[in-house]
């Protein structure tokens, strides 16, 4: 198979509605009227100039997702640090680093052939050299990286402007996997020699984007401003991009309002100030963007808990949760029920035959009963912690404030605590300080990418963040995922994501509760914010302010 193109990605198209997961009636009526990504009415010529106030929280201790999956880096650090690919909304490559890619018979070869004259912000010469070095650190750093170049054994390097990805075994989802936010492709020159996670370059980042970096000035803002050197020849438009770091939901909603931010994504905003904020006539708001990433909410178990190492009591857990109100209460309808860990959105390996566990508290007592844990004199059962990720959705919080109170009904006390997002980050897979954990995982573009992460054993790493935090490990488990991370016949690989789909919810580490819809809001000065699957995470060089 072999690909050729100079070509941008198309700005919209029909193939993205396909992918889009659905909308609750909240939702539904949040958006009526509106239109789909701020596209349809734009210019023929865009204009030239102007600063974009951004919003992106929370803030993480880097800008660069060579070693993370932070939302900050993936949506701050895609202006600046670019991917060897970019993707239409039906998830089709485009060009971006590299200019072509072949992929050899047996799926052992992938071929990039590299843009030529591209500069590092430095002035070094983009080539070769920095992609063998970026993918290879991915491999070994990254957690989703991690399962995505398994196979990967080496990167040659014939030339300057050729990249050749040699494989032990096939991996049919590579070529989705190269995006920006992704696998960002960083300076060797910068980065061979240290340590890729404590780098300094990871504070100041140095890129080939459209935008070079300028300042941080931790919890207020960073500046990025135009690259004149870009690739593109007169991109990108905007002179400057300058970063908020609003922290506080309720004043981010007045920003807005005030017109002090322009742009932001992933449901910005309490969700119940949406409909009122999109009514007024400077704002409007998008689901799409999002076709990259497949958002999934979930709590884990961690399963050194003497309690939840009982497979009957985290069944009676699950059992204690409505996950239908959830998408009410919690998420304010953006979303469906999803209780498999291959979300809906991935109609390809998604196993729909697996209904939500019904919300029954009779059986959830006497499953608890059975394990050996009845109420006491005091009608507790036993204690457990919880925690939530903050990170960017309030859902999590008012997710986590529902399962204390239906752990409460059945008898179990539970607290709940509050992290900042690094703390979480700690307590979750570095000091392991909690019982469940109320999260937010993306299943990405691919299962074998977003979904393994979490429930495949030799991904269990002290300090390594969004990746198997329940300490899961089953054997079986193990050979299905790694065998369809490899199997490429779509058929086949579908069967054994079926048979672990199947499984887990037997063993249930996880409670998968809801795929849940994000939404992008905007000033409707701002055009060209989401030309692709990847939304505002991508690199912001078709982005331009209409005055």
């Amino acid at each position: 198979m072999t690909h050729r193109s100079d070509a941008t990605s198309p700005a919209s198209g029909p193939a993205a509605l396909g992918r889009r997961p659905f909308l609750g009636a909240l939702a539904a009526s949040a958006l009526a009227g509106l239109p789909a990504a701020g596209q349809a009415q734009q210019p023929a010529q865009p204009r030239r100039g102007g600063t974009l106030n951004f919003l992106s929280v929370p803030e993480a201790a880097t800008i660069v997702s060579i070693d993370n999956t932070f939302g900050f880096p993936q949506k701050v650090g895609t202006k600046v640090v670019e991917g060897l690919l970019s993707y239409d909304f039906a998830l089709r490559p485009q060009p971006s680093l590299a200019t072509a890619w072949r992929v050899s018979p047996d799926g052992l070869q992938y071929t990039f052939e590299l843009r030529r004259g591209v500069k590092w912000h430095d002035g070094q010469p983009f080539t070769s050299a920095d992609v063998a070095y970026s993918l290879l650190t991915l491999k070994e750093l990254h957690p989703r990286g991690r399962a995505t170049f398994a196979n990967l054994a080496e990167v040659r390097t014939p030339d300057s402007y050729t990249a050749v990805l040699v494989l032990g075994r096939p991996a049919p989802f590579l070529l989705t996997a190269l995006a920006s936010s992704e696998s960002p492709i960083v300076p060797a020159h910068l980065y061979r020699g240290t340590d890729a996670r404590t780098n300094p370059w990871n504070q100041k980042p140095v890129g080939t984007g459209p935008f070079v970096f300028k300042e941080w000035v931790r919890g207020s803002h960073i500046i990025l401003e135009r690259n004149p050197d870009y690739w593109v020849p007169g991109k990108p438009y905007l002179d400057r991009i300058i970063v908020r770091i609003i922290t506080e939901p309720a004043a981010r909603a007045a920003a807005f309002e005030a017109g002090q931010l322009d742009l932001g994504g992933d449901t910005p905003v309490p969700a119940a100030d949406l409909a009122r904020l999109t009514a007024l006539p400077q704002l409007a708001s998008t689901t799409q963007g999002y076709e990259y990433v497949g958002n999934l909410s979930q709590f884990e178990f961690n399963l050194q808990t003497p309690q939840l190492a009982h497979a009957k009591v985290r069944r009676a857990i699950a059992h204690a949760v409505d996950s239908t109100a959830l998408v009410k209460l919690a998420w304010y309808g953006y979303g469906q029920p999803s209780p498999t860990p291959i979300s809906p959105v991935l109609k390809a390996y998604h196993d729909a035959s697996i209904a939500p566990h019904a919300h029954d508290l009779p059986l959830a007592e006497r499953l608890l009963d059975e394990a050996g844990y009845p109420r006491g004199a005091d009608g507790r059962r036993f204690a457990l912690r919880l925690i939530f990720n903050p990170f960017y959705y309030e859902g999590n919080r008012r997710t986590t404030e529902y399962l204390r109170q239906s752990l409460q009904r059945i008898g179990i006390d539970a607290t709940i605590a509050s992290h900042d997002f690094g703390s979480f980050v700690k307590a979750a897979y570095t000091d392991r300080s909690f019982d469940i954990s109320v999260n937010n995982l993306n299943n990405n573009f691919d299962p074998t990418v977003g979904v393994q992460r979490i429930y495949w054993s030799k991904n269990i790493k002290a300090g390594l963040g969004f990746s198997n935090a329940s300490h899961y490990a089953n054997p079986e488990v193990d050979r299905l995922l790694e065998q369809a991370a490899v199997e490429p016949d779509p058929a086949r690989r579908r069967e054994l994501f079926v048979q672990f789909q199947r499984i887990v919810d037997e063993d249930l580490p996880v409670v998968n509760l809801v795929a849940f819809q994000p939404v992008t809001l905007y000033h409707r000065k701002v055009r060209g914010h989401t030309v692709g699957a990847n939304g505002v995470n991508d690199s912001f060089a078709d982005l331009w302010l209409e005055r």
